[in-house]
C-alpha cells in the first residue's frame, strides 16, 4: 500500500483497519457489475443528482470501465486534499468517523454480487468510490464531511450499540456473499431486528450516526417538491437514486429531529430528508454538537461514559483530562458530581497531552479524584496564592485536611503538586492518605499515593482516550462472521470464463462475432437467468 502524507498522519488505532487492495480479487463478472451500475449512474445521475456529483465525478478520477485502484484514487484525490483507504466492509462507526476527520476516503474493498446489483445491504467500492469521493471535491460539503467526523468520533457510544454494529455487519457480509443459506440470512436478519428494536434510549452516537445517514449516506439537497441527490448511499445504488424520488418516499425538511431517527442499513429507507443547501448542514451539526458531552461535561455526561462500558475522557475546568474507563460517579443533592473513578489503565493529561509520570503504567489500576470547591472557602484550590494554599496547609510536607461541599474529604501529607505554565494547579499527591464519602472509605493510605485531581466542575466528557499514545492499540473484537471467499462453483467458474472473454475483446478493440454468438448460445444453454453479460454482448 502507498502512503502518502495525509495516510501517514493517520494514528495506529485506525491504521489496523487498513489493507492492500488485492485487485486480483475482482473477477471479470465484478468488473461487469462495476461497468453496468457506472454506465446506468453516468447516464442517469446528471439529472438527478446535484451539480457537485457530475463535476466530482470527472475530478475523483473514476472511470466507468474499470473498478478503480486506490493507487489510481489517492493520485487524484490529493488534488482536493483528502485520500482513500480499502478496508474491510464495515468498521465501527467511531473509526468510520475519525477517518473522515483525517480526510480520508474509506473504502470497503468487495463489489457487490451480480444478484445484488441493484442495491446492497453492505458497504462496496461502488458505493465509496462512486459515491462518495465525487461530492467531496464540493469545498463546503467537504468542510462538513471533514467536521462531522472530528465531533462525532468524540461521540459517547452505548453498548448496544456495539452489539448492534456486531450484527448488522454479519448480516451484511452473508447477505452479500456468494452462495449464502437463506437460513442463515434470516437468523441474522433476526437478530438485527431484535437490537434494532431494544435499544432503548438513543446514545450520543446513535443519534450522530443517524444524522450521518440522513445526509451523507441519504441526503436529499434543494426544495421539497423538488430536490437533488447528494448522498452516496442513493448515488451508488441503481434501484434507490429512482425510487428515491417518488412520492412513496417521503420527503422531510432536514432538521435536529433526523437526529432521533433511526434506520435499518439492510433495507431502503421509507423517508428522506431535504436540506435547503450544504451550509444549513453544518448549522444543524453545530446545533447538535451543543447538546453532545464534549461541550456540556457535567453528571449526564460521566454517566454516558458509565454507560459505555468503554474508553473515555474527562475534562476538569483547570485542563486536567483523565482517560480511562469510568466505572462510577458520585452525586450531590443536586446531582453535581463530587467523585469520579475509573477502573484499570487510566492516563492523565494536559491539553491532549499526557503528564510525566502518570501514564498507564502508575494509574495501572484505575483512578479515583474529588471534583468540586472547598466546604466554606471562596476561592476554588486552582485560584489561590502561596498564600492561600499555606493558609488551609496544601503545603509540601504539611498534613491536611480538605472537606468539599458534597461530603468528600481528604486528608493526608502533601507530597507535591503539578502546576500549569500559567502557575495553576491542576494535581495534588499525598501520602498516608484517606478519602472517605461520610463513612465510606474511598481511598485507604495502604494503597499508596493519592493523586487528587483539582477542579470545581466536569466540563467535557467524551469518548476515546485524549492523547492517543497513552494507550496501546486494542485490536477491535471480530464479529461473529468474518468476510472471507466461498469457493465457487464450476458452473460460477465456466460463468466467469464466458465475461472474461468478452472484457478482452472490449480492452482490444478485437470484436469475434462469430465467437459472440457461440457464448450467447452458451448463456442460453447453460445461464438462461445471467441477463449482465447478455446486455454486454448486445453493445458490440
Amino acid at each position: 500500500m502507498e502512503i502518502n502524507d495525509i495516510i501517514a498522519k493517520l494514528p495506529k488505532h485506525l491504521m489496523q483497519y487498513v489493507l492492500d487492495q488485492d485487485y486480483s480479487q475482482y473477477s471479470p463478472i465484478d468488473q461487469a457489475v462495476w461497468r453496468h451500475v457506472m454506465k446506468k449512474n453516468v447516464a442517469y445521475l446528471p439529472k438527478v443528482a446535484h451539480e457537485s456529483y457530475v463535476s466530482g465525478l470527472e475530478l475523483a478520477g473514476i472511470s466507468t470501465e474499470e473498478i478503480p485502484t486506490m493507487y489510481g484514487m489517492n493520485r487524484i484525490l490529493q488534488n482536493i486534499g483528502w485520500a482513500a483507504v480499502a478496508v474491510d466492509g464495515f468498521i465501527p462507526t467511531s473509526a468510520f468517523l475519525e477517518f473522515q476527520a483525517y480526510k480520508v476516503l474509506v473504502i470497503a474493498q468487495d463489489i457487490r454480487q451480480l444478484e445484488n446489483i441493484s442495491y446492497t445491504p453492505a458497504p462496496d467500492i461502488i458505493h465509496e468510490s462512486a459515491g462518495h469521493a465525487p461530492i467531496i471535491a464540493n469545498a463546503e460539503y467537504s468542510e462538513y464531511l471533514r467536521r462531522m467526523g472530528e465531533i462525532g468520533c468524540r461521540a459517547i457510544p452505548s453498548a448496544e450499540d456495539q452489539a448492534l454494529y456486531e450484527a448488522t455487519r454479519s448480516l451484511a457480509i452473508i447477505k452479500e456473499a456468494y452462495g449464502s443459506d437463506t437460513k442463515k440470512i434470516a437468523e441474522a436478519q433476526e437478530k438485527v431486528d431484535y437490537l434494532q428494536q431494544n435499544m432503548g434510549p438513543l446514545s450520543e452516537m446513535a443519534r450522530l450516526r443517524n444524522l450521518h445517514w440522513w445526509t451523507v449516506e441519504y441526503g436529499l439537497i434543494g426544495s421539497l417538491d423538488k430536490p437533488k441527490i447528494y448522498g452516496a448511499g442513493l448515488l451508488s445504488s441503481i434501484g434507490e437514486s429512482i425510487s428515491c424520488l417518488k412520492p412513496e418516499v417521503t420527503k422531510l425538511p432536514y432538521t435536529l429531529a433526523a437526529a432521533d431517527v433511526s434506520f435499518d442499513v439492510t433495507r431502503p429507507q421509507p423517508q428522506l430528508f431535504v436540506t435547503p443547501d450544504f451550509a444549513h448542514l453544518s448549522f444543524v451539526l453545530e446545533e447538535f454538537a451543543n447538546q453532545m458531552s464534549i461541550r456540556k461535561g457535567g453528571a449526564k455526561g460521566i454517566e454516558r461514559l458509565i454507560d459505555s462500558k468503554q474508553m473515555g475522557t474527562l475534562t476538569y475546568n483547570t485542563g486536567l483530562q483523565v482517560s480511562g474507563v469510568f466505572m462510577e460517579i458520585i452525586k450531590d443533592d443536586q446531582g453535581k458530581p463530587i467523585y469520579i473513578k475509573t477502573t484499570g489503565p487510566t492516563a492523565l493529561s494536559y491539553h491532549e497531552k499526557e503528564l510525566i509520570g502518570h501514564g498507564t503504567n502508575y494509574h495501572a489500576h484505575g483512578f479515583g479524584s474529588p471534583v468540586g470547591k472547598l466546604q466554606n472557602i471562596n476561592i476554588p484550590i486552582e485560584r489561590m496564592s502561596p498564600f492561600d494554599l499555606e493558609a488551609y496547609k496544601i503545603k509540601e510536607g504539611k498534613h491536611t485536611t480538605l472537606k468539599f461541599e458534597g461530603g468528600i474529604e481528604v486528608s493526608g501529607e502533601v507530597i507535591t503538586g503539578v502546576r500549569t505554565v500559567m502557575g495553576e494547579i491542576i494535581l495534588i499527591s499525598f501520602k498516608n492518605c484517606t478519602v472517605k464519602y461520610h463513612e465510606e472509605i474511598l481511598f485507604r493510605p495502604e494503597w499508596g499515593v493519592f493523586d487528587m485531581a483539582v477542579g470545581n466542575e466536569i466540563v467535557s466528557a467524551f469518548a476515546g482516550a485524549t492523547d492517543l499514545n497513552s494507550f496501546e492499540v486494542v485490536p477491535q473484537k471480530e464479529t461473529e462472521v468474518k468476510t472471507e471467499s466461498i469457493s465457487k462453483s464450476a458452473e460460477r467458474l465456466e460463468l466467469e470464463g464466458l465475461y472474461a472473454e468478452v472484457r478482452e475483446m472490449r480492452n482490444a478493440n478485437k470484436i469475434n462475432r462469430e465467437r459472440l454468438k457461440e457464448i450467447s448460445n452458451e448463456l442460453e444453454k447453460k445461464h438462461p437467468e445471467d441477463l449482465l453479460l447478455k446486455q454486454e454482448i448486445a453493445e458490440f
